[in-house]
């Protein structure tokens, strides 16, 4: 099992602070969720059914309506080695490290941003997280088509995760997902805050998302999960407003970051990542304070999530001058 931010539970037992008294900052999720609307009883009680509107919702709202709906772009990301042939797969590193966990039975190779175009050659997929984890890591959309272009005329294939572009969607692929070799996820748990939901989608040319669906099986998404989705996907009032709150957001805890001596690093409008040879000490310092954070060992770094409240932001203000 690889480790994941949001294990609050596992941190309130280890460092003897109640639950309640956290702050949680170890995910990239959205802290002000889209508000679930209630639900009729039969939603809970009748299987899931694929006219219910989620896909025609998902297609206005991605712009493109060759999709499949799954259990969180993470059973994708299980899922879709399998649809595949043994391959040379370049990835990027560091990145989100369920990637290259799935892979393990094809021939990986991770290298860093500059590297990619040089060791392409040699790829049969590339494997992209748009922007990076944890990074904050963007290519532009004629870049990552450009490599598309190189890879789809020898039978190669472009893989990218857009779980956090949601925010700033501009570079998004899905709009050119349905040509050969290119295959898009993308998930409601960040951007809308509905991680607990279990919803992505994946975008790609028919053969893949039937090969993919045959390994997933039925009733991949519940029925109450494809219904709060769909109504998230179509309030676009809401998510005008939560893209600029989120950078605001996002700004705001830079600055925090920068202001307390954690400069460099990048972003995203979810979060910040902050490479730091002092990540280990700083995160144990901050979690002794009830204030949770992401850590990684490879490059060492911490990962911030945004802070809830303005009690939430005046309790890392403070413990960011105590560290």
């Amino acid at each position: 099992m690889l480790e994941h931010g949001g294990r609050l539970r596992q941190a309130a037992r280890r460092y003897g602070i109640p639950l309640a008294e956290w702050v949680d900052l170890s995910t990239g999720i959205n802290p002000r969720a889209y508000p679930a609307p209630p639900l009729a009883p039969e939603v809970w009680q009748r299987l899931p059914e694929t006219d219910d509107g989620l896909e025609a919702a998902a297609a206005a709202f991605y712009g493109n309506s060759l999709l499949l709906p799954v259990a969180g772009s993470q059973a994708a990301i299980q899922a879709l080695p399998t649809c595949f042939a043994p391959a040379r797969v370049l990835t990027l590193a560091p990145t989100y490290a369920e990637h290259p966990h799935a892979w393990r039975g094809h021939q990986i190779r991770a290298v860093a941003a500059e590297q990619i175009a040089a060791a392409l050659g040699e790829a049969d997929i590339l494997l992209l997280v748009q922007p990076n984890n944890p990074d904050g890591q963007r290519f532009s959309r004629d870049q990552l088509l450009g490599w598309h272009a190189d890879l789809a005329a020898r039978g190669g294939c472009l893989i990218v995760d857009e779980a956090f572009i949601d925010a700033d969607p501009a570079d998004s692929l899905v709009p050119h997902a349905g040509r050969p070799g290119l295959v898009v996820l993308r998930s409601v748990g960040k951007f809308f805050g509905l991680a607990g939901a279990r919803v992505g989608f994946v975008f790609a040319e028919a053969r893949v998302l039937e090969a993919l669906a045959e390994r997933l099986g039925p009733w991949a998404v519940s029925g109450p999960a494809r219904r709060v989705t769909a109504a998230a996907l179509a309030d676009m009032a809401w998510q005008a407003e939560a893209r600029r709150s989120l950078a605001d957001h996002s700004r705001r805890l830079a600055d925090l970051l920068d202001a307390h001596g954690l400069g460099g690093g990048g972003g995203t409008a979810l979060f910040q990542w902050r490479p730091t040879p002092r990540a280990r000490a700083l995160h144990e310092q901050l979690a002794a304070q009830g204030i949770l954070t992401r850590l990684f060992e490879a490059p060492a770094g911490l990962r911030f999530g945004l802070p809830a409240s303005e009690s939430e932001w005046a309790r890392l203000a403070a413990a960011l001058a105590e560290s």
